[in-house]
């Protein structure tokens, strides 16, 4: 019997994967968890081959958090430690994980999907899928959910990305079902400030957290009442979580449930880790507070960094800079990405791809951009603005960078 079973996830079925999960992992197998219609990596179909730690265990996609994408090995002892770590912090907050109903509208076949259901499974909680055409449907969801049995009977807990959670704060129906809610986990991506503003004047009771692929999920997570006091940041380290910057300025984390190994390109398992058990990021950072309680900022990520005339530059922090400056000056922008083109003067130069929540957008829409970065450096002011009304997320929540980088360069050749 093959060690590695592949297993396709529909994302109008969940829970019809995490039945199938629950028998492959009774056959003591590694499992991989797949989109549906993706195709899995041909040059790890064969594993026979490789020095497999014992399973059974879950083979996830990272979405990047360590710089490419890669595949992590995770025995179910680490999942467990998750759930268990995140269940602790939960009764931090005043919240038995027992009595509470677990709200998962995020893809089961990524780490942020497949935890809710876990946790809820580990802690003999309820939970209840939403399926991605519900959860774009603020007046729908709202309706779904009062079916539930134990909808307002016990404390809720939900986890979203940011770009679900600007879809609903912009519908009544939507900021209505958020306002229900006793912990609503936002991660996958920085929580802009334009929606923390609009939640804290909500009360809505959000949990920014941070956690990758490689952790099992989150590893900080900031409570409620210091999110709608005004702090700012991921909050502070789960149970059993050690946090530190490298020399990079990039976040490194220790923990008990890094995954056990990776999968480079060539199919050889790798180590995760460097010697002394640490795990680093992508994603720079800031520790704030003290050495010993460090509350955690994200600053941006050194794999996005472009160099323009001498200068490094962050792309992810002057994408959430633009769109709040925007949305201040009542542009209908909807989400930008900058990427960095070749230039021969600069080195590269920053392309700005956006996508308007309205194509009926006047024509002085992009001039208005223009003005507002006008007093930006040079380097961080983009050459270009290109609309690019497909544009879009991962259903993770995160930018597919080299996706777009190759849809631009093919925008550029057919010019």
């Amino acid at each position: 019997m093959s060690r590695l079973r592949d297993l396709h996830c529909d994302p109008a079925l969940p829970g019809q994967a995490a039945a199938t999960l629950e028998s492959d992992l009774a056959d003591r197998v590694w499992v991989r968890l797949l989109g549906s219609g993706v195709q899995p990596e041909r040059q790890i179909l064969d594993v026979d081959g490789l020095d497999w730690p014992p399973g059974p265990g879950l083979v996830l996609s990272t979405g990047g958090s360590s710089g490419g994408r890669q595949l992590c090995l995770h025995p179910l002892s680490n999942l467990d430690r998750s759930a268990q770590a995140c269940g602790s912090w939960l009764e931090t907050i005043g919240l038995e994980p027992a009595s509470t109903l677990v709200w998962n509208p995020l893809p089961f076949q990524h780490v942020s999907g497949l935890m809710p259901w876990w946790r809820a499974r580990q802690w003999g909680a309820d939970h209840a899928w939403i399926s991605p055409a519900v959860i774009k449907q603020p007046a729908l969801l709202f309706e779904h959910s009062l079916r539930h049995p134990g909808w307002q009977r016990r404390p809720m807990v939900l986890s979203l990305v940011p770009t679900q959670l600007r879809r609903l704060l912009a519908d009544p129906c939507g900021r209505s079902w958020l306002g229900e809610m006793a912990v609503i986990w936002v991660g996958g991506a920085a929580l802009p400030a334009d929606l923390a503003d609009q939640s804290r004047d909500l009360g809505l009771r959000l949990a920014p957290c941070y956690g990758a692929t490689e952790t099992a999920a989150m590893v900080t997570a900031q409570a409620p009442l210091d999110f709608l006091a005004g702090t700012s940041g991921c909050g502070r380290s789960l149970d059993g979580v050690r946090l530190r910057l490298n020399q990079r300025g990039a976040l490194a984390v220790h923990c008990d449930r890094l995954a056990v190994a990776r999968l480079d390109g060539s199919g050889r398992l790798c180590a995760l880790s460097d010697a002394t058990g640490w795990w680093h990021s992508a994603d720079l950072a800031e520790l704030e507070g003290s050495a010993t309680d460090p509350q955690l900022r994200l600053v941006g990520r050194i794999d996005d960094a472009i160099h323009s005339g001498g200068v490094t530059v962050f792309p992810s922090q002057l994408e959430q800079r633009l769109l709040t400056e925007a949305r201040k000056q009542g542009l209908p922008l909807d989400a930008v990405l900058l990427l960095g083109l070749v230039n021969r003067e600069w080195g590269e130069r920053l392309v700005a791809l956006v996508r308007w929540s309205s194509i009926d957008v006047s024509s002085d829409g992009f001039d208005r951009l223009r003005s507002l970065v006008s007093d930006w450096p040079a380097p961080e002011r983009p050459l270009h603005w290109v609309q690019c009304q497909e544009l879009e997320c991962s259903a993770a929540g995160k930018w597919e960078r080299a996706r777009w980088q190759n849809w631009l360069e093919a925008q550029q050749l057919t010019r």
